[in-house]
């Protein structure tokens, strides 16, 4: 069975089992148990690597202090045999969903305090909707076990097998944010268009030797892992890529982390925050470690996919260094809040991408002003225009704004890339040849007949600063 066959079984299966459970819910239950399952798997990699015979992992307890420090400072956390994924399947009918609830909560007690950011509170969507899983202890239990049964063939443990599971979990999400209706934004980027911001990114960054990438509305975190896979086929060590991401909502926070994990990164290359990126901005304090953690983020690539059209409080925001130079976002429509945001903690040499609705490009008022703005600061580098119905929950139509601190052309490339797509579904999806168009385009800022213009300023300042895509000559 290949990856896509055993992608689609789990699948399959797992929508049968959710029975009466919404999509975008669900997902937090399957993705969970995978990620328990990575790491009870990629801890009994460790200790088989280090010579640690069968007998002496399986008396593997909480109580035996010096174990539990050598594990938890090599690996990052310590699971004990009772609580391990491979133990609760060797159960077989002695399994209860109360194995389940003790190794979770264990889990949490026996986090390395180093990495307590990447991994302190990463099963609490999971632990507080079990009880959703069934109305008896009997039939979660049952719920579970068919669950943990579903997945068990999964493999976890070589560069290969990182593979295969994050194929697999980028599939499950996938599925389950076609399914999820309008939550599914809250999420997911769809695997064309996030490939499509990677490749132009990494374009950009062919000559680095350390990159940071930041997404700071990150999702399952997808969209970073797509950025870091272009971006690392141009570097050396893969380990120089660090990973800063920071998420709204805890579900989706711990989905961020979990793929971040998954995908083989090191603990010390993911920095993570729970929080609102609007309100609650990068310098932030840590009290148990306030020199090293006070500090100003400022990276090489900056990615996102904010919510579209989102109220936002812009009171006593006049002097935040993200607004200052630009204007402030009207409070019915943050998206220029966001790609100020992303602005301001880009490197001078660095880039960002940003999907946005296409409104952006024409509403007046306070957008029309930081509009002017970023055209007279000459940072807007690119406008895609995308094909509508391309995201899930939305069939509006959005485009992909390249942005950068410093640039040495003064026009802005427009491309029309709303007609290249095929149909999947209810929507459309870019082709593999939709995407390398768009990329050669952009990187070679070529001018193609009803496709790509290169726009000088002083148009874009006779149009009033209004980059449409139809009134930009394509």
């Amino acid at each position: 069975m290949n990856k896509q066959q055993l992608a689609t079984k789990i699948w399959e299966s797992a929508n049968k089992m959710r029975s009466k459970i919404e999509a975008n819910e669900y997902k937090d239950y399957i993705l969970g148990f995978i990620f328990y399952k990575y790491l009870s798997d990629r801890e009994l990699k460790f200790l088989k690597e280090e010579g640690f015979p069968q007998e002496d992992i399986e008396t593997l307890v909480e109580d035996d202090a010096e174990t539990v420090r050598y594990v938890r400072e090599r690996v990052g956390y310590f699971i004990a045999y009772k609580d391990l994924f491979s133990t609760w399947l060797k159960m077989g009918k002695d399994f209860d969903v109360s194995n389940v609830t003790d190794a979770l909560s264990a889990f949490n007690r026996l986090i390395n305090p180093s990495y307590k950011m990447v991994f302190e509170g990463i099963f609490n969507t999971l632990q507080v909707g079990l009880s959703k899983l069934g109305d008896s202890s009997a039939s979660r239990t049952k719920a579970i076990s068919d669950l943990i049964h579903m997945i068990k063939d999964i493999p976890m443990n070589g560069k290969q097998d990182y593979d295969v599971l994050g194929f697999i979990y980028e599939y499950l999400i996938s599925m389950f944010a076609a399914n999820a209706g309008k939550k599914a934004g809250e999420f997911y980027t769809p695997h064309e268009v996030s490939l499509l911001m990677s490749e132009i990114v990494a374009g950009h960054l062919k000559d680095r030797t350390e990159i940071n990438i930041y997404d700071p509305t990150s999702g399952s975190g997808s969209l970073l892992i797509n950025i870091g896979r272009s971006v690392a086929k141009y570097i050396d060590d893969e380990d120089n890529i660090k990973y800063f991401a920071q998420e709204l909502k805890q579900n989706t926070y711990n989905l961020t982390r979990m793929n971040l994990v998954m995908r083989g990164i090191l603990p010390d290359n993911i920095v993570t925050r729970n929080g609102d990126t609007l309100e609650d901005d990068w310098p932030y304090f840590d009290e148990a470690n306030p020199i090293e953690t006070y500090n100003p983020l400022y990276v090489d690539v900056v990615v996102s996919n904010p919510p579209y059209s989102q109220h936002w409080d812009p009171s006593n925001k006049e002097t935040d260094p993200r607004y200052a130079r630009f204007g402030l976002a009207p409070k019915s429509k943050a998206d220029y809040a966001f790609l100020l945001h992303d602005l301001f903690h880009l490197k001078p040499d660095g880039i960002m991408t940003i999907i946005l609705p296409l409104g952006v490009l024409f509403r007046g008022g306070e957008e029309g002003g930081i509009r002017r703005n970023l055209i007279e600061g000459n940072h807007i580098d690119a406008i895609i225009g995308l094909p509508a119905n391309i995201f899930f929950g939305t069939g509006i139509q959005t485009i992909i704004m390249v942005l950068k601190q410093k640039r040495e052309n003064t026009d802005v490339l427009f491309v029309d890339a709303s007609k290249g797509f095929m149909k999947a579904g209810k929507n459309n999806k870019l082709r593999a040849s939709d995407i390398k168009k768009i990329v050669d385009t952009v990187t070679t800022r070529a001018d193609l007949d009803k496709f790509a213009r290169k726009v000088s300023r002083e148009e874009i300042r006779r149009n009033e600063y209004n980059p449409e895509l139809r009134k930009s000559g394509i």
